[in-house]
């Protein structure tokens, strides 16, 4: 095999494997790692390598389950299976391999339920919510599981339990955070959903209700962040910037919502995208100084 041919396959295994999501799975899974042990161990590699295959072979599988429709819609069309760049088998395969490899390094390194919380993570997406927008345009809500969950991840692999106020509230922000960044994804491309049968928000409510439920649901998200801001984080630098960016987020999209009577839609998605980057990367680093 040419090293063309070999970039060639590895560009669409990794696109299978959906490597721009399954990344941050892995970062938020090392969230909850180092803020039950304060470390930054050898072991991290092993679960967020673990993890990242676990996503990718959830990635995978959905690729599989949604190739009929994804080959409708423009923003999917190319992707690999419709495009013809893989087979179904060949996407099949794939699945199974990031799976087994995942599930191996999890079970042979941590406790079985690091392993099970991770397999409950691919239910949720692959088995609930995946179906579930077949049926509902509301199939995000309960689908939000699959962002709660990976901190829930290495917060077992370090030792913790299910109860506990720090974990809970950091997979609370991620869980209500989920669906502000689905619905800001839809009003940029909901007509797609629409030409692929989906039912979708659009056809329930206008452009302008659905920004004000956005807008609603993003100051939850910001109050959720607030109070994990002033309830987990200790140290006072990544207290101060975590707070600078939460009241940059709220005045931003206030000011727009009071002066221009709109949200802008790109902008608040990408601003809301960096509130979650930067609360992973504020929690990493406060969880180890």
């Amino acid at each position: 095999m040419s090293r063309t041919s070999l970039l060639y396959w590895i560009k669409i295994i990794l696109e299978l494997g959906k490597v721009r999501i399954s990344l941050p799975v892995a970062l938020s899974a090392l969230v909850g790692y180092t803020l039950k042990t304060g470390l930054l161990g050898n072991e991290v590699w092993m679960l967020m390598s673990g993890v990242f295959l676990m996503s990718c072979s959830s990635g995978a599988i959905n690729h599989i389950q949604e190739y009929k429709t994804d080959a409708l819609m423009p923003r999917t069309k190319n992707r690999p299976i419709p495009s013809g760049k893989i087979s179904l088998t060949g996407a099949i395969l794939v699945a199974t391999s990031f799976f087994a490899y995942g599930a191996f390094i999890l079970l042979s390194n941590f406790p079985p339920i690091v392993f099970l919380t991770s397999l409950l993570t691919l239910i949720s997406y692959n088995v609930i919510y995946t179906p579930l927008k077949k049926v509902t345009a509301f199939a995000v809500v309960p689908g939000s599981l699959v962002g709660a969950l990976p901190p829930f991840i290495g917060w077992f692999a370090g030792g913790g339990t299910l109860i506990d106020t720090q974990i809970i509230w950091v997979a609370l922000f991620f869980f209500i955070g989920q669906i502000p960044h689905f619905w800001l994804l839809l009003l940029m491309f909901g007509k797609e959903y629409s030409l692929a049968g989906y039912p979708s928000l659009n056809s329930i409510f206008s452009d302008n209700q659905i920004k004000r439920l956005s807008y609603t649901w993003i100051l939850a998200t910001i109050a959720t962040a607030f109070i994990v801001a002033l309830t987990v984080l200790h140290g006072s630098t990544t207290l101060f910037f975590l707070l600078v960016y939460i009241f940059y987020l709220l005045f931003s999209l206030t000011t727009g919502i009071l002066i221009k009577k709109d949200i802008p839609v790109r902008a608040s998605f990408l601003k809301l995208n960096f509130l979650y980057l930067l609360m992973m990367i504020l929690l990493i680093v406060d969880s180890l100084y």
